[in-house]
């Protein structure tokens, strides 16, 4: 069975093809500005890459490109459209209707719909790649993978806000999560690469990018996650503010005159590590700086590795323990410098880093803590696609 994966985004498309007889990547993708001039598309397939410029004026054009892609040409993969077998679609928000991926009918696409509110700059786009699916291609089954989806076995103690709870139950205000699918894929793959039982571990999964949390997991249920009602709380994120006093976005609108959306734009575009550092969103960036003796760039990092260290020391008590600590996505999976600042902070804990294996590991899976540390540290890089286009097989297969 081949399996189309699609990340539909405002204003980009990313794709891959899986084969499932064996799990490959057939060929992958992304289309960038869409509805913008010179929209960028990359493309890899049987080994090569191309790069083209080509103004796509919005998502249904940008998958009849893609479709052109994969069944034509040299880099083609498929003979027809008809040798996709279904399609799987990243959707940010799935509200509390669904604790797991679903079938896409008219009752999954208006829920989905319905969750828009909740999530105005994901669940349009996603909405949008499932339209110009169903448009192109109205007989291949399409399901719909949740970010929020695991995390919703977390208790109503650990999701809901302390607010009158007339507002969780007329607008739904609660905790969601997010990542749900990468933190769902990292804890599974994590415990087979230990051999261990999954129902057995405790575990705290950091996923660590640009966009940024961590979930507490006990066995396969989420007990607390860091993201909210929005992907805006928690970490300190690449341009997003994480925690902060909710009495300072009413003293900044009043000081700044600023609207409901000017401060969203602040709060979730101009703030994070860009915003305190003043160099970079890309923590690569910053960190250079701070090697440089870049004070700003120094206080970012530190404010950055305290977050984390908060987020995983309050989830070593609701856990009551941890037997597993995972790093994934950008930062996690490739920085050696950041891993160290915040593994070796928790030798309370009885971790003991690995430094010579933690410095030889930059996108691949290993185990970085020494054989005495009485909490094993594993890195485990995420795929979400393939969980995506896996969920999608063993619903339509």
């Amino acid at each position: 069975m081949n399996i189309l994966v699609l990340n539909s985004g405002s204003s980009s498309l990313k794709y891959q093809v899986f084969n499932m007889k064996d799990n490959s990547v057939m060929a992958q993708g992304v289309i960038e500005r869409i509805g913008l001039k010179d929209s960028i598309i990359r493309y890899k397939a049987k080994g090569k890459k191309e790069r083209l410029i080509k103004d796509i004026e919005n998502h249904k054009k940008g998958l009849e490109l893609v479709i052109d892609l994969l069944t034509k040409g040299e880099l083609a993969v498929l003979k027809t459209v008809d040798e996709i077998n279904a399609i799987g679609h990243r959707v940010v928000h799935g509200g509390e209707n669904f604790s797991e991926s679903a079938l896409i009918d008219d009752k999954v696409f208006k829920a989905i719909e319905e969750c828009e509110a909740l999530a105005p700059l994901h669940n349009p786009a996603n909405k949008g790649g499932i339209i110009a699916c169903k448009e192109m291609m109205p007989n291949t089954p399409q399901v719909a993978v949740f970010d929020t989806a695991f995390h919703q076995t977390m208790p109503k103690s650990s999701y809901l806000y302390a607010l009158p709870y007339k507002y969780y139950e007329k607008y739904g205000v609660r905790r969601y999560g997010f990542h749900g699918t990468s933190h769902k894929y990292v804890s599974q793959k994590t415990a087979e690469f230990l051999n261990e039982d999954i129902e057995g571990l405790k575990m705290i999964t950091c996923h660590i990018g640009n966009g940024a949390s961590i979930t507490a997991i006990n066995g396969e249920k989420v007990l607390d996650t860091s993201m909210g009602f929005t992907p805006l709380e928690g970490l300190m994120m690449g341009t997003r503010c994480g925690d902060i006093d909710p009495a300072i976005t009413s003293f900044l609108m009043e000081k700044e005159n600023l609207t409901p959306k000017e401060l969203d734009k602040i709060l979730n575009k101009e703030s994070g590590i860009l915003g305190v550092s003043g160099i970079s969103s890309d923590l690569r960036e910053v960190i250079d700086a701070a090697e440089e003796g870049k004070e700003k760039a120094m206080i970012t990092l530190e404010m950055f590795t305290n977050r984390i260290l908060k987020y995983i020391g309050s989830y070593v008590a609701i856990l009551e323990g941890v037997d597993v600590i995972v790093f994934t996505a950008g930062v996690g999976e490739n920085s050696f410098i950041m891993r160290e600042k915040i593994v070796n902070k928790l030798a309370w804990l009885g971790i003991e880093l690995d430094k010579k294996v933690n410095d030889s590991i930059v996108g691949e899976r290993g185990i970085i803590s020494t054989k005495k540390s009485k909490v094993k540290v594993v890195v485990m890089p995420t795929n979400e696609e393939y969980m995506i286009a896996k969920d999608t097989y063993d619903l339509v297969k």
